[in-house]
């Protein structure tokens, strides 16, 4: 017996139908391509299909995290370049580019997210590269707080559719282990942006012409940087495992297959709302929503942090160095946090909290130390820049925990609003009648780290009590018999089983589903 109707109309009419044929719009994209493929994957045809992979997108992803943070971090850089002298900007005017950045990014996220769901995820970040590009080189042209302020306003509405569209990438292309490392390798080159950017802004300090100032060359060379990378984005970043320029058709349906385990599929390119909806009424959405938020608060140290290393006594050209210190740390503390995660089973709130500890040592160490200990306060302000782990985590743990594509969509964009909420707030802490000891933001941000760690484990608290009383349910058949039509190499049609892993099922749909913690 077959119907035409959904899988999820059979269920909720409770027809006692086992075999239901599906339309290709309700299950993932990759169904057909995973239907299609007659044997399992044997553990070396897996592993030479993940270093294709790797090789193909993993230093695209990884160059633009590098060009996006370096980009962003500009207007810090350029405190120090001359920029504030410039265009005549107060402390309150500085502080409100900061925020509209994040504002524009919150505004557009979801819109982004949609887009991201509906359009070639490659296609759809390269345009947004490339304006973005325009709007950093348009920078050097900006003589006011207004100019500079509309610009800043387009870096983060395309900026939006980047962390967006690698959760997809990576949770269509790896396992969840594989996804723990990718997230921290493509996101650790944020220290390695400091370190470049921090050499950038050395160079740019000793070029001399007399119309053009050093702030003004830095928007230049990485707004040049940006369209170069538009460019290589549109041509080589594949949309998805289903088309990817660089895999055969076997080996499309060979990476689909691969990360069945994963019970996520590929992507689904019809928005359902009742997925819409699961999202929001999900507890871990909003928990995972409440850390990226208050974790985000001490982000606001990236506009502020050359302002705060030069108020401690050194020179312009010594704090420009000095930023590469942070980049240095980041890199090693994200690579060890992602590396002990991926090592150790259910680890991630685990390691993601310890790595807070540092973090909460350096804001004591800022607000108690003598100000006249210059060298104990920078290692303090080092410090805070070692819990940068525990949002990695957070990144790659949602994407693992959440299944459905539109529901992942919603979900990763709620925690991104998140993220541009705590990362819009905060500049306004750092008011010039705080200055120099900060001791009012800094107490905020201490607050930030002793909660966040707590969240991560209430978060894996929760996932593992649902895990449990799946172990205890039976199991649940109700999706084992759907079929759908595909044709043969000689042109028959004829229909096959789809498994239960591509039929776009949201993780609480899917009660085989297994939380990772």
């Amino acid at each position: 017996m077959s119907a035409k109707n959904s899988f999820n109309d059979e269920k909720n009419a409770q027809v006692d139908v086992h075999h239901v044929a599906v339309a290709d719009a309700d299950v993932d994209t990759a169904a057909k391509l995973a239907a299609g493929l007659d044997h399992e994957l044997t553990p070396e045809e897996s592993e030479r299909l993940r270093k294709k992979i790797d090789w193909h997108i993993l230093p695209l992803m990884c160059i633009l995290y590098w060009i996006q943070f370096m980009d962003k971090t500009t207007l810090g850089s350029s405190a120090i370049l001359g920029i504030r002298e410039s265009t005549h900007l107060t402390t309150n005017q500085y502080n409100w580019l900061g925020t509209i950045f994040y504002l524009s990014y919150l505004v557009f996220e979801y819109p982004q997210n949609l887009a991201l769901q509906r359009f070639p995820v490659g296609k759809w970040m390269s345009i947004n590269i490339f304006v973005w590009g325009v709007a950093l080189c348009s920078h050097a042209a900006c003589k006011s707080f207004g100019g500079l302020f509309a610009v800043r306003l387009i870096l983060g509405m395309c900026e939006g559719s980047i962390t967006a569209g690698f959760m997809i990438v990576s949770s269509m292309f790896y396992t969840r282990r594989e996804q723990t490392l990718r997230v921290g390798y493509w996101f650790l080159m944020n220290g390695t942006a400091q370190i470049i950017s921090g050499f950038l802004s050395f160079g740019t300090l000793h070029i001399k012409t007399s119309n053009f100032e050093p702030w003004q060359w830095l928007m230049i060379i990485t707004g040049i940087l940006t369209l170069i990378t538009a460019v290589a984005y549109w041509f080589l970043f594949p949309d998805s495992p289903t088309n990817a320029w660089f895999l055969t058709m076997e080996e499309r349906a060979m990476a689909v297959k691969r990360i069945q385990e994963n019970q996520t599929g590929v992507e689904n390119k019809h928005f359902k709302s009742e997925q819409f909806y699961e999202a929001l009424c999900d507890p871990k959405t909003w928990l995972f929503a409440l850390f990226s938020a208050l974790d985000n608060v001490p982000n606001s140290l990236t506009n502020q942090r050359q302002i705060i290393v030069s108020s401690f006594g050194f020179s312009n050209l010594h704090t420009t160095l000095l930023g590469c210190v942070d980049g240095f740390i980041e890199i090693v503390t994200i690579y060890s946090g992602v590396q002990l995660a991926a090592r150790l089973s259910n680890s991630r709130a685990y390691v993601g909290a310890i790595y807070f500890i540092p973090n909460i040592m350096g804001v004591l160490i800022i607000n108690f130390l003598p100000w006249d200990n210059k060298v104990g306060l920078l290692f303090g302000q080092w410090l805070t820049g070692v819990g940068t782990t525990g949002f990695v985590l957070s990144l790659s743990w949602l994407s693992s925990v959440t299944s459905g594509h539109t529901k992942r969509v919603t979900v990763n964009a709620i925690m991104l609003i998140s993220y541009c909420v705590g990362n819009a707030a905060a500049p306004f802490m750092w008011q010039a009648k705080y200055r120099p000891r900060n001791h009012i933001p800094w107490t905020i941000i201490g607050i930030c780290y002793v909660i966040c760690p707590l969240l991560m484990l209430a978060i894996r608290v929760l996932l593992q009590r649902e895990n449990k009383k799946r172990d205890a349910e039976p199991r649940d058949d109700t999706y084992d018999d759907v079929y759908i039509e595909v044709v043969l190499p000689d042109g028959t049609r004829t229909e096959k089983r789809v498994d239960k892993e591509y039929l776009d099922l949201t993780d609480i749909q899917n009660r085989d589903f297994r939380y990772v913690l």
